[in-house]
């Protein structure tokens, strides 16, 4: 490409979130005391699963991922939002912009594969409980989170290139808080054609199939639940998957209407508020979800604040 079809647009002005000035400094509280929230919550899941040798199991092991993931995935978008509800300065340079929309796309995937693993893994448990061990081996463990890494990279370096090939040639203020794709196309002063059709062949892969998945591994598992012939084995699986659920409805919930179908998103306050959600709201709830209804995850809680305890005496 010629040196002339490159964008001319050297940064993007973020707008932020639609919020009187005089609510400016209570929303910033209240969302640095998320994000601090989120970072911490999520840090405590992974220094319990990895203090804890029972919790060394495939289940934690794909949750610690998933705690991680969260962590990356709020910091992408919720700092440089902080800082620009506290300074006159909200321009975003074109490079920083392109890197923020790779990583939140790259984040959001690696969610949705480690999301469908931990279904998979809930599968095996309840319906092959025989075979648990022997199917849910490290080496598959390691390999499905090996292969979420590799389809999100493919799937946010697919969006990345693409974008970059296109023009920007004097508007440039985007009506979110960070370098949204959709809001990015609808900048572009080419044709977006290509953008739109990979975007959606992307989402039918790295959206709609996981859940297609994840609902395949619960109808499974709910078939084998009303074969039981008695109640533990309904409240084993729902002590097991109840967290896991959680999880997939506050994700799944928040994240379908915003990516899959962005034409029919007409008001811009409503994808700031549904993008909220994904990325503040449900990082934020997800350690609250695994360690309030998951009896191990309590039990280690319970054990490190008493090692806490004894060293503090």
């Amino acid at each position: 490409m010629r040196r002339e079809n490159q964008s001319s647009v050297s940064e993007f002005l973020l707008l932020g979130l639609p919020i009187q000035p005089e609510e400016q400094d209570v929303i910033f509280a209240l969302f640095l005391a998320m994000y601090l929230t989120t970072v911490l919550g999520n840090l405590l899941i992974i220094l319990l699963i990895r203090l804890d040798s029972h919790l060394h199991t495939p289940m934690y092991f794909f949750l610690s991922h998933l705690a991680f993931t969260d962590i990356s995935f709020s910091s992408v978008t919720v700092p440089k939002m902080l800082v620009n509800m506290k300074t006159s300065h909200k321009s975003i340079a074109f490079a920083g912009c392109i890197s923020q929309m790779y990583f939140f796309i790259f984040f959001t995937d690696l969610d949705s594969f480690l999301i469908t693993s931990m279904a998979y893994d809930r599968y095996v448990a309840i319906c092959h409980p025989l075979h648990y061990t022997a199917i849910m081996r490290e080496e598959l463990c390691t390999s499905l989170v090996a292969l979420s890494w590799v389809l999100s990279w493919a799937s946010s370096l697919s969006h990345t290139l693409l974008l970059t090939q296109l023009s920007f040639c004097a508007a440039n203020t985007i009506p979110h808080f960070f370098c949204d794709l959709a809001a990015l196309l609808k900048l572009a002063c080419s044709d977006i054609f290509l953008n739109e059709l990979v975007m959606f062949t992307v989402g039918v892969v790295v959206i709609t199939l996981p859940f297609v998945c994840i609902l395949v591994s619960y109808g499974y598992i709910g078939t084998t639940i009303l074969r039981a012939p008695s109640t533990k084995g309904l409240c084993k699986a729902l002590s097991t998957c109840g967290s896991h659920l959680s999880v997939v409805s506050l994700y799944y919930g928040a994240i379908f209407g915003q990516y899959l179908f962005p034409t029919f998103s007409n008001s811009v306050n409503k994808d700031i508020i549904v993008a909220i959600m994904y990325t503040v709201v449900t990082p934020m709830l997800n350690p609250f979800i695994y360690s309030l209804r998951n009896r191990d995850m309590k039990a280690a809680l319970g054990k490190l604040f008493s090692r806490a305890t004894f060293f503090s005496q």
